[in-house]
């Protein structure tokens, strides 16, 4: 039996667009020889479809879609995630499911049993898990097909009391099949291939998965699908970030085991800069819209930004604004127009000091002689915002947040400022790794001014202002806030490994009371296994740690 794995870009809704792309990746299949193509976890749909799911249309137009596909299916079968109708009243209404589709005609449904609502899923609010579980018989083999989270629950710490291949294993099955929609971040590659090469060895069976690739809004899925053995050893790894089909002999891989060269990983690096690329271009590509804009101070943030979206755009596509005020370095201009020099994207140089000293005349009686504080600072960075949004109004740009990680965790940002825009492209980013990430953009020659690199980070909203006047240095920020945010741990703990007590407790403050800026942000691109946004859910008004 020759198999092929179809690791494609869908769109959610678009069922013009995905069916299509699964009926020409069917023929592309049957062409290489395939007599099975397995797509992806709600392939039809595309995933994650959320509260799309309450519409009784959209599903209607899912089995649509299905039964299209299906008249394609001569020849050669395929495998096929979507949602399906639960016929009893009792419980959810309906099945995450794949159909198994064989010379033109449903031949068997799998439907997920195992239902995440931790992180950025929540499928137990749309779907009734499975209990029921049957083998497919297909070419004189036996296929154990799963979906995504049902081959999960295999470490130590499991979280569900059922897994659907205890039931299954039980009828001998020859093979497992996996098709999932696996959310990409830096560290989940590795974790993805141990769990799979885990059900490898546990079931002594080949596994053949099929991930999802392509970015939906802030969730980035990376590809990567794989092949094992039935002693667990990787035998294909697909494209990462790229579609892609590939067909796989499934005598070669039960006869012939452990001869996979392994091929070099990427490094966190790489693989968080090729995910914003993607994400970035996906976002645009999927609403419609072509251009972007944003504000470039000449500070490393905006440099990386911007260096990220003429990627993903084309540097013709990108605008980059220059809003020097009094309080901007001669540097800082400079850095700026280097990059853009540096890039050759289009850019606009609007000055602010005068649109702050009309709002200094215009407040003057309001703030009764008060002095120069934070007040002033806000509004310098609320004139740029007003700026980018009139860019971005007048011209159809869209306009990318330029905020990082480590200033959306403590608040070091202004609302409807620099927080303003319609993605938050590197808000899942640590600052310590935007300057990784500055230095791997400038790998083959010089992109992002080495000035921009290593002078000391600053807003420049009074004079010489550094980052560091507000903050601790960003290497130990970094350091405590990835405990708190990723790792999830409380002050005592954090405190417990050596860091200063009252830094430990004024970081968590600084992030616990930013709850209400992080709520009014834009949607950023999720890279980490804990990123800001649905995937962490805190209240705004709660005590803990404030």
């Amino acid at each position: 039996m020759k198999i092929a794995l179809a690791q494609l870009n869908y769109h959610i809704g678009n069922f013009e667009a995905n069916t299509k792309k699964i009926i020409d990746n069917i023929q592309l299949a049957k062409d290489k020889g395939a007599d099975l193509v397995v797509f992806a976890e709600l392939a039809i749909c595309g995933y994650p479809p959320r509260d799309f799911l309450e519409f009784d249309e959209f599903i209607s137009l899912c089995e649509t879609a299905a039964l299209e596909i299906a008249k394609h299916c001569i020849d050669i079968a395929c495998i096929v995630g979507l949602p399906i109708r639960n016929d009893i009243l009792q419980g959810k209404d309906l099945f995450n499911a794949a159909y198994f589709i064989e010379n033109g005609q449903v031949k068997a449904v799998a439907k997920k049993a195992l239902l995440p609502t931790y992180d950025v899923f929540d499928e137990y609010r749309y779907f009734e898990p499975a209990t029921n579980f049957n083998c497919i018989d297909f070419k004189g083999k036996k296929i154990a097909l799963t979906i995504c989270e049902d081959l999960w629950n295999i470490n130590d710490n499991p979280l569900y009391v059922s897994n659907p291949m205890d039931e299954l294993i039980k009828q001998q099955p020859d093979i497992m099949i996996n098709i999932a929609a696996s959310p990409f971040s830096y560290t989940h590659d590795d974790e993805r291939i141990q769990v799979l090469a885990d059900n490898a060895k546990k079931y002594n069976l080949p596994v053949f998965y099929v991930n999802q690739v392509g970015a939906q809004t802030e969730i980035i899925f990376d590809g990567g699908s794989l092949v094992f053995d039935a002693d667990g050893a990787m035998k294909a790894e697909m494209k990462y970030f790229e579609e892609d089909l590939q067909v796989f002999d499934l005598a070669e891989v039960e006869n012939v085991r452990n001869k996979y060269p392994k091929p070099e990983r990427l490094t966190d690096i790489e693989q968080i800069h090729d995910a914003l690329v993607l994400g970035i271009k996906d976002y645009f590509r999927k609403s419609g819209f072509s251009k972007a804009v944003l504000g470039l101070s000449g500070g490393i943030d905006s440099a990386v930004v911007c260096a990220l979206a003429c990627r993903a755009l084309g540097a013709e596509n990108v605008m980059s604004v220059l809003m020097p005020s009094k309080f901007s370095s001669d540097h800082s201009v400079n850095d700026a127009m280097d990059l853009v020099n540096n890039i050759g994207c289009m850019h606009e140089i609007v000055p602010i000091k005068e649109a702050a000293e009309a709002f200094d005349l215009i407040l003057a009686p309001a703030f009764k002689g008060l002095p120069f504080n934070l007040a002033e600072e806000n509004i310098q960075a609320r004139i740029r915002g007003i700026v980018n949004m009139a860019m971005s109004n007048k011209f159809g740009y869209i306009l990318l947040n330029t905020s990082n990680k480590s200033e959306c965790a403590v608040g070091y940002g202004t609302l409807y400022g620099d927080m303003c825009g319609a993605i938050g492209v590197i808000g899942d980013v640590y600052k310590t790794q935007v300057f990784e990430l500055a230095k791997y953009i400038n790998k083959d020659r010089e992109i992002i001014p080495i000035n921009t690199i290593v002078k000391p980070p600053s807003a420049e909203l009074r004079p010489d202002q550094k980052d560091s006047d507000s903050l601790p240095e960003y290497d130990i920020l970094d350091k405590i806030l990835y405990q708190h945010i990723e790792r999830k741990q409380g002050s005592k703990a954090i405190i417990a490994q050596g860091f200063d007590e009252a830094l430990v407790q004024r970081i968590l403050k600084m992030v616990n009371i930013a709850e209400f800026k992080r709520y009014q942000t834009p949607p950023i691109l999720r890279v980490s296994p804990k990123a800001f946004g649905m995937g962490r859910r805190m209240p705004i008004v709660g005590k803990y740690m404030a």
